[in-house]
């Protein structure tokens, strides 16, 4: 209740361009961005295919497209069927840039081969999201509480039967847990090093 006003109980809303479901998913929010970075790369088009020096398309495709898929990628929880959505995606951009149609029976490997790059987009997620948590992990404030799990409330919840959620920390943690991670953090030069240049790829993981 809001002045009086019965809000309305909705399974999705948009909130500053994100797609927020009541089930804590992410998969509706990819498919919005997605959709929304394919809508733009067809307006661009011409551009993207042109004859223009092929690392210089790439980087307009990431900067530009691929800005716009992953706004809010940070704060995704990745299950294995939205990494395969976005590896989708990252092979739609290749194909569509060098004219390849799925009828010609290209495998992506040659693709990736054509367009000289790897499966990377999973691992800038994970990067970005690394430099947005230990930025979090850094400062004494309230969504460092919510992510530590410290805020208290009346409700209980039921233990739920299968497998658990997966948690926002889960592609950053190591054997050594979170108290080793929040070490980490602390210091910039470490955390840069641990999750820079040398971050590898994320693997896929089989979290329904």
């Amino acid at each position: 209740m809001i002045d009086q006003k019965q809000l309305e109980n909705v399974e999705c809303y948009k909130y500053l361009g994100s797609m927020l479901t009541n089930d804590g998913k992410c998969t509706c929010d990819i498919k919005s961005r997605i959709a929304m970075a394919k809508v733009a790369f067809s307006k661009k088009k011409t551009l993207f295919t042109s004859k223009l020096d092929l690392n210089l398309r790439k980087k307009l495709i990431k900067c530009y497209i691929w800005s716009m898929a992953l706004y809010g990628a940070e704060t995704w929880m990745l299950r294995a069927a939205d990494q395969k959505y976005l590896e989708s995606f990252e092979m739609w951009c290749w194909r569509r840039m060098e004219k390849i149609s799925w009828t010609d029976h290209v495998r992506n490997e040659e693709v990736l081969l054509r367009v000289s790059e790897q499966r990377n987009i999973l691992h800038e997620i994970r990067k970005w999201k690394a430099n947005w948590i230990g930025h979090i992990l850094r400062r004494n404030c309230l969504l460092k509480q919510v992510i530590e799990g410290k805020i208290k409330g009346d409700m209980e919840v039921a233990r739920r039967r299968g497998r658990r959620h997966k948690k926002l920390l889960d592609d950053l943690k190591d054997r050594r847990g979170y108290s080793h991670l929040k070490k980490e953090a602390l210091d910039r030069t470490m955390w840069r090093h641990h999750f820079g240049g040398g971050f590898g790829p994320v693997v896929r993981q089989n979290t329904e």
